[in-house]
């Protein structure tokens, strides 16, 4: 049978979606679940619930060029289909954990043993057109989008009704749906199987010789580190701007749920405008774009204001990540591809790790708003970087040839 994209494209982008809501389902109440199964005391919830969050973070980064040279060698499917089951079991497990040092412990190999994510978005910018790779990626970064909006509201109601643990369970059986639409549905043409299977040293060494792309890496995890560094204050924010407690988490999940909302509806337009201008000119868009909308956010002090202008800014910052997707494509030989999407892993995920720790620092030491100058003074940074790479001056895929990691 005639090998789809379009076909592939959607069982992926379902995969993605459910492997994503099942992590949103039962991470957003992880700190309840230590306080009141755990036994975890208010002293240290915060010390423990960080150590949690951040143990997954670090072991992935660390292990993700291990499995883009596996992915390399024997294919992304295999990849998908491993970190599949993997994590099915892992959720699966934390049902049963009795101390939050058995969780932490999970949380760990929870890290080492992810990557579905990274593995579907590489084998779509491998197995898709090339003038069509950037609308694909937008496509699939509403996958990642969705399941981040419906996960919390899906959680919250497993939670309430069946308990914290339980939550876990359904995780477990959505990831296994991941896991089952990789095994059956998903397919790679051509791949081409190299003699030798490259070390982690060298990886890095390759990605060193290609400036462009190590120039992205360092801007995948700038833009992640200044989305994650608001996650623990937004909350409080919402608090300060009045809002009665018993409305805190409801206003403020829909302030988070903005920025996701505005993803899912541009993202996919990001990817046709790159198609045709450059995704280097999309990336430049969306972090200036992104810089504008958090300095905005300094002046608001009304919460409905806030929540528009965080809609606004994700709108434009909805352009950066599929534009940076496309660009790996672009500048990467493809037999370097699935190492070269598992360093952005890493990249993505040292950036997740320190935005939070960061953020929950200088919210200790200065008012919140102004973190939002340090945010968008931030963004503007990368957005000059951007421009001073030239990364801004790449050609639509139409008329560019992937060679030696050099647009042309």
């Amino acid at each position: 049978m005639e090998f789809s994209w379009k076909k592939n494209l959607v069982v992926l982008w379902a995969g993605v979606f459910f492997c994503s809501m099942a992590y949103s389902i039962s991470i957003p109440f992880l700190p309840i679940f230590m306080h009141a199964e755990l036994g975890v005391g208010e002293k240290y919830l915060s010390i423990w619930a960080g150590l949690a969050f951040g143990i997954t973070f670090l072991s992935s980064a660390l292990i993700s060029p291990f499995w883009g040279s596996l992915a390399d060698k024997y294919g992304r499917k295999p990849m998908l289909v491993r970190s599949g089951y993997s994590l099915a079991a892992l959720y699966f497990i934390n049902f049963f954990v009795q101390d939050p040092v058995q969780l932490v412990a999970l949380r760990l190999f929870q890290g080492l043993l992810a990557g579905f994510i990274p593995a579907a978005i590489a084998l779509v910018g491998t197995n898709t057109p090339e003038e069509k790779t950037g609308y694909a990626l937008g496509i699939m970064s509403t996958a990642t989008a969705s399941g981040n909006i419906i996960g919390p509201l899906i959680g919250g109601v497993v939670s309430f009704t069946l308990g914290n643990r339980n939550a876990f369970l359904f995780s477990s059986a959505i990831v296994l749906i991941s896991a089952l639409v990789a095994t059956f549905l998903v397919h790679e043409k051509e791949f081409k199987r190299p003699k030798v299977r490259s070390r982690v040293k060298d990886d890095l060494k390759q990605a060193a010789g290609i400036p462009l792309f190590f120039a992205l890496l360092g801007l995948v995890a700038m833009s992640n580190f200044s989305v994650m560094i608001l996650e623990p204050l937004i909350t409080i924010y919402v608090q300060d701007m009045g809002v009665s407690s018993d409305r805190t988490s409801l206003v403020a999940g829909i302030i988070f749920s903005a920025v996701g909302v505005a993803t899912v509806i541009m993202a996919p337009r990001w990817g046709r405008i790159g198609g045709k201008i450059g995704y280097g000119k999309v990336l430049l868009i969306g972090l200036i774009g992104g810089a504008v909308g958090n300095l905005l956010q300094f002046f608001v002090t009304g919460y409905v204001g806030f929540g528009i202008l965080r809609f606004v800014y994700g709108l434009f910052f909805a352009g950066v990540f599929p534009a940076v997707n496309a660009m790996i494509v672009q500048v990467t030989k493809p037999e370097f591809r699935g190492r070269a999407f598992s360093l952005n892993q890493s990249a993505t995920q040292i950036g997740t790790m320190a935005g939070p720790l960061v953020g929950g620092v200088l919210g200790a030491f200065m008012p919140i708003h102004w973190i939002f100058v340090v945010n968008g003074v931030a963004l503007l940074i990368c957005a000059y970087i951007a421009h001073h790479k030239k990364l801004d001056q790449t050609a639509p895929f139409r008329s560019t040839k992937i060679a030696d990691g050099n647009s042309r």
